[in-house]
Order: C-alpha cells, then sequence, then structure tokens
C-alpha cells in the first residue's frame, strides 16, 4: 500500500533548529522521503481542482472554486477582482493573485470526503510532522495546522506583507515546496524576505520537496511569475498555530 506522507529520517533537526534560531526562517531540502515527495506532487498536479485567491488589500480577499471559473459570468467576476488586485498592487498596495484549493475549507464544507488532501492536512497534523516543526522552531505551543494548495503560475504573485494575524494563533508560516528541479530563477515564484527599507534580505528558490517555515509576523512576499515561466510552482502552505 502506498504511503501519502513520510518525513526524511535523515534530516539533522539540530542544524536545521540553529539555522531558525539565528534567522527566524529556514529551509529544509528533501523533508519527505522520495516515494511519498511523488505522491504529494501527484495529488496536486492530477487530482487537484484549482481555484483562484486574489487579494485586493487585507479586507478584500476573495476565495472562487474551480466550478466558478467554468462560466462566462463566473470569468467576469473573477477577472474583475483580479483586476482589482492588480490596481492595488500598481499603487503600491497589497495585492496578490495565485490558483488555489482551500484544503481546511474543502474539509469543513465537505466538498470531497475522504480526498487526498484531506489526508494530507491529516498528515500535517499528525504528530511527527507537528514534532519536526517544534524541534525546528523551538515553539512548543505549536498544536495544529492549517492548509491550502497553492500553484503560483505565469502572472501570479503575492504582494509584501507580514502576516500579522497573531491574534488568532499564527505562529509560524510552512511552505511545502513541489516546484519542478529544474526552476530556473528567471521562472520568479521565490519566496523572499525584506527589511524595513524594502531591501531584500533572503529569498528561496522554489525546490522540490522542500518546506519553508518562518516565524511571523515577517516581512515577505512571492515575487512575480512571468510570462515565459512553465506552470509547475506548486506548494501545500499554511500556518502552524498555537491556538
Amino acid at each position: 500500500m502506498k504511503k501519502l506522507f513520510e518525513l526524511n529520517p535523515a534530516l539533522d533537526r539540530d542544524a536545521l533548529s540553529a539555522r531558525f534560531a539565528a534567522t527566524s526562517r529556514v529551509q529544509i531540502r528533501d523533508v519527505l522521503t522520495e516515494e511519498t515527495a511523488r505522491e504529494v506532487l501527484t495529488v496536486l498536479a492530477k487530482g487537484t481542482p484549482w481555484g483562484m485567491a486574489t487579494g485586493a488589500g487585507d479586507e478584500n480577499r476573495q476565495s472562487f472554486r474551480a466550478e466558478d471559473m467554468r462560466t462566462p459570468e463566473g470569468q467576469r467576476t473573477v477577472n474583475a477582482a483580479i483586476q482589482g488586485a492588480h490596481d492595488n498592487s500598481a499603487r503600491g498596495e497589497y495585492g496578490f493573485r495565485f490558483a488555489h484549493y482551500p484544503i481546511l475549507t474543502a474539509i469543513q464544507e465537505e466538498w470531497a470526503s475522504n480526498s487526498p488532501h484531506e489526508i494530507l492536512l491529516e498528515h500535517l497534523n499528525a504528530p511527527e510532522f507537528m514534532d519536526l516543526a517544534r524541534d525546528i522552531t523551538g515553539i512548543d505551543a505549536l498544536l495544529k495546522a492549517d492548509g491550502q494548495a497553492s500553484l503560483f503560475a505565469p502572472n501570479h504573485y503575492l504582494g509584501q506583507h507580514i502576516d500579522s494575524h497573531v491574534g488568532e494563533g499564527w505562529e509560524v508560516a510552512y511552505v511545502l515546496n513541489f516546484a519542478p528541479p529544474n526552476w530556473c530563477p528567471d521562472w520568479g515564484g521565490y519566496l523572499l524576505f525584506l527589511d524595513d527599507e524594502g531591501d531584500v534580505v533572503e529569498g528561496f528558490r522554489p525546490r522540490y520537496n522542500a518546506l519553508n517555515l518562518f516565524k511571523v509576523p515577517q516581512s515577505h512576499m512571492v515575487s512575480y511569475v512571468p510570462p515565459f515561466a512553465p506552470v509547475g510552482r506548486m506548494a501545500v502552505t499554511g500556518w502552524l498555530r498555537s491556538q
């Protein structure tokens, strides 16, 4: 029987913990066994009904299901939301646009019972993964993970923000990456960290089977994916929470 999710037993938790302690962020390469990394990639690439997430400021965030985008009226609504995000970004304000599948919402609203996405989120909440997160971050209060599948295709991006929802129990953001191994820097989609003057202080290349963890709030963004980039910068993302 195939496994969907299994941590790489060779991870050097002490070294990863020291890296996180120094900068409040770390990229963990080869985080899953190769067998299960391929299984997660298959779920994302072949079994995910991608919708769209857009944002024009903190208060105007919208999520569209795949079926919402299949009618002319739905397309007009989505395109208007995308334009709103672009207008915000053009003014130097917060905006974003990327394909997604909100796993937690899908479970709560029973979109597809016993789907592989639901099983994947169960694994992210299992003791093995949560213990890894606690060991590396040093935050023993971490209790659970939420999650969404995300796809940054051409013209997608996530504007600069800090994830300030600490009142909701957000402690650490995670990005479980499944980008193609040959992802080129010219294709964008980098997770970038910025200082108070807007300079990039560190960036993580989208990598296959790599887990990014970073403490929030912390200024970050996902760089614009240009029109000539391939489709394939996929990930499971969310927050590790203390409540």
